[in-house]
């Protein structure tokens, strides 16, 4: 199987992008860096990196690069006056998008002579370079095994989930789906304990116990909602309403803000408005599908 050099272009300086160019660093590669602000670059400069003057300089450095901005159209505006570096080159895209963007960007990357490697890293940038975090990868099967032992850099596992270069941003936006609104429930919870004089730091322990067992939860009706049993035998819909009615008041008695509970419990609202309300609270996945 071929192997990869050890030599690497980063383009793209925010924290993620700086946390990987200095795990390749510690890892002994020769780094090039480019970034729309170059003073992002000091510090990983001062450790041994090369700034490059261009983008297409920045791609011409090493046969693999990776690309860690906001979104594609970042991609697209930094690499379009530089696409004739492309061919040849592997781009391992690390920019969050939608899977049909993702697809899109292949594309236009392949039209160009280059290779790419749609990636989705489900870590923050102080846990890159450890071993136990991981991400998903799709695109050319060669181009992943060929480059493996760069991308494990970032992350010790890599999850390669086939050809179509959608499916790792499909399971990266996944992830992102389940992310987002439990830290902002998070974030609620933290507001309305510090309402009643707690602190983010009294209450941890509990959400920390709280997040744990969630797992529970995710196994127990994941068979169940794949053959579309929504029995409520251990739970009931109307039950939930009633809990995130009680939860909305509470909230708003403190004072504290009340629009996330409030689309949660339009949720089951409307599951309980639908004729569900005794069955099972998975009968909002229902609800949820596409029309």
């Amino acid at each position: 199987m071929p192997q990869s050099s050890r030599s690497v272009t980063v383009i793209g300086l925010g924290p993620m992008g700086q946390a990987m160019a200095a795990a390749y660093l510690g890892r002994g590669y020769r780094v090039t860096l480019w970034n729309r602000t170059p003073s992002r670059a000091d510090a990983l400069v001062r450790a041994g990196a090369t700034l490059a003057a261009s983008p297409q300089q920045a791609l011409a450095a090493s046969d693999v690069t990776v690309l860690s901005l906001t979104d594609l159209d970042a991609m697209y505006a930094i690499l379009e006056p530089a696409k004739a570096a492309l061919a040849g080159r592997t781009l391992v895209n690390l920019s969050s998008d939608t899977p049909e963007k993702a697809r899109a960007g292949a594309r236009w990357v392949t039209e160009l002579g280059g290779t790419h490697l749609t990636g989705g890293v489900l870590c923050p940038p102080p846990l890159i370079g450890t071993a136990e975090v991981s991400a998903f990868y799709s695109g050319p099967r060669e181009a992943y095994d060929t480059h493996r032992d760069a991308l494990e850099v970032i992350t010790g596992k890599t999850d390669y989930r086939g050809e179509d270069p959608g499916l790792a941003a499909l399971m990266y936006q996944l992830n992102m789906a389940i992310f987002w609104p439990s830290m902002i429930a998070y974030w609620q919870t933290v507001a309305l304990a510090g309402a009643h004089g707690l602190t983010a730091t009294d209450i941890a322990p509990y959400v920390t116990e709280n997040f744990a067992g969630m797992g529970h939860f995710v196994d127990f009706y994941a068979s169940r909602i794949d053959a579309g049993n929504h029995e409520g035998d251990v739970d009931r819909t109307a039950m939930g309403l009633a809990s995130m009615d009680h939860v909305v008041h509470t909230a708003a008695d403190a004072g504290t803000d009340t629009a996330f509970p409030e689309a949660v419990r339009d949720i089951f609202r409307r599951v309980v408005e639908a004729g569900h309300g005794s069955d099972s609270f998975s009968r909002a996945v229902e609800l949820l599908k596409k029309r």
